[in-house]
């Protein structure tokens, strides 16, 4: 973060310093975890459903913490302020850093939106970004009120780019982030039903995804995917300059001659008249919309995009347990998918496991539940189990009540010769598997990240809990 004096950051937030040296200066890293503090830090001690941040102020002043900020008095051996709002201070500390950063210098700022892709598709412009100058973008999805604007405090004046990932479970959401963040270009990746039941339907979905472009300044980019008509629409509703990527031949990027195997993903990128090959370690064809992002971005800061494309080779997975490809022991192909789970990115992860599959190759597909679809489980739950069986996927393997209706639904199409096993635990599932793996097999593991198969993936893959392969 830039340097500012106590007093400064007080007034900055609307707080009442009770403890400390207003004149100290601070410009360490932003944390709400006491955990992560280091020596330097600024303390946000914020109210969580679960516990109190103040309850570890102690702990983060004892770690190195320089400042305080709390919704109530703290008695610490540090510089305290008190605020009414803990999340509203964050923000507007977020909100005046980003504001003096651009003024001071060169900054450009990129946000990112969607139902999918957000956090793939920061990690390719990172990628791409911190080769040419000082970029920030988190580490994770730190997208929603909390985690952007800490994001966003990670800069300082040597920072030439920053990326923000923009999540919303509600309407306004998104729109106060671009309040904050004030983007030179946002992405619109897709509208579709991830944590749909938290909106309340489709349609709020995209209008919560509108306010990305519905509030960029003018002379702002808006990046769009030309595929998605719900995306399509909001150019209609921006003041800034569109830019569109895509598969779609109207894309000003776009993909052609798109070939999906279990080594990764290639393409060939058509910008007007230029066709240059790329070749994505990251598995999947629905990642050629995230690199196409990326290198749409990329393309509007004026950087060269053979440069661009080398750097997007170079990232050997989308994000932990996201698409990450294991190879264990035993022979088989381990696709571990389980931090993150819509219809969407279940099809296209299952499309995937179709794809990838050559000659004798078997395919097995242990899925889990789709979290927060509220209305719409029961009906996307049972369009999975189907479209499993459309992919003539070998085996499906259902972990948990709440997927059942995958399960169900496989069944009932009776022109498979495969097989569905339900099981209730992750557990259940891998002492089906470990003995059952070898070469030739590929194994899909995809869930939502409350159904906790991504440590079942790890397992079959051969991942220690440590995170390196045995």
């Amino acid at each position: 973060m830039i340097r500012l004096t106590v007093s400064d950051i007080a007034q900055i937030v609307g707080g009442r310093q009770v403890a400390g040296d207003g004149d100290s200066e601070v410009d360490g890293p932003v944390h709400t975890d006491s955990r992560l503090v280091v020596p330097g830090s600024i303390f946000f001690a914020l109210p969580g459903e679960v516990t109190d941040g103040a309850l570890f102020a102690a702990h983060a002043v004892a770690a190195g913490a320089a400042l305080v900020v709390a919704e109530r008095e703290l008695d610490l051996p540090a510089p305290v302020l008190v605020v009414s709002d803990g999340v509203a201070a964050l923000g507007a500390l977020a909100t005046e850093v980003v504001a003096r950063v651009h003024a001071a210098g060169s900054l450009s700022v990129v946000a990112i939106t969607g139902s999918n892709g957000k956090t793939t598709t920061k990690n390719l412009l990172r990628a791409i970004l911190s080769a040419q100058a000082p970029t920030v973008a988190p580490q994770g999805s730190f997208n929603n009120h909390v985690g952007a604007p800490i994001s966003m405090l990670g800069i300082d004046l040597d920072t030439r780019y920053l990326v923000v990932e923009m999540g919303a479970s509600g309407a306004g959401e998104i729109a106060r982030l671009v309040t904050m963040a004030k983007p030179d270009i946002g992405v619109v990746l897709k509208v579709g039903l991830a944590h749909v039941g938290e909106f309340g339907g489709i349609d709020a979905v995209q209008r919560a995804k509108s306010e990305m472009v519905t509030d960029l300044r003018p002379g702002a980019v808006a990046v769009l995917n030309a595929d998605d008509d719900r995306v399509v629409a909001m150019a209609g509703l921006t003041s800034a300059t569109v830019r569109w990527f895509g598969l779609s031949a109207s894309a000003d990027v776009r993909a052609d001659d798109i070939e999906a195997t279990s080594t990764g993903t290639s393409f060939t990128l058509v910008v007007g008249h230029t066709r240059m090959p790329v070749r994505l370690r990251i598995l999947g064809e629905h990642h050629v919309l995230n690199a196409l992002a990326a290198l749409s971005v990329a393309r509007e800061l004026g950087l060269d995009l053979a440069a661009a494309i080398r750097e997007l080779e170079a990232v050997v997975r989308a994000e932990r347990w996201r698409m990450e490809l294991l190879l264990p022991p035993s022979g088989a192909i381990i696709i571990n998918d389980a931090y993150n789970a819509s219809p969407d990115s279940m099809a296209a992860a299952l499309k995937t496991l179709a794809q990838v599959r050559s000659g004798g190759d078997r395919t097995i597909a242990v899925l889990g539940e789709m979290a927060e679809l509220g209305e719409y489980s029961d009906e996307e739950h049972d369009r999975i189990g189907r479209l499993v069986v459309r992919l003539n996927i070998r085996k499906l393997i259902v972990v948990g009540h709440a997927a059942r209706h995958i399960h169900n639904a496989a069944g009932l199409e009776g022109s498979w010769d495969g097989e569905s096993v339900f099981v209730e635990t992750p557990d259940e599932a891998y002492d089906l598997l470990r003995e059952d793996l070898g070469t030739g097999d590929i194994v899909l593991v995809k869930s939502s990240k409350s159904a906790n198969l991504r440590f079942l993936g790890d397992r079959l893959g051969g991942v220690t809990q440590g995170g390196s392969t045995t």
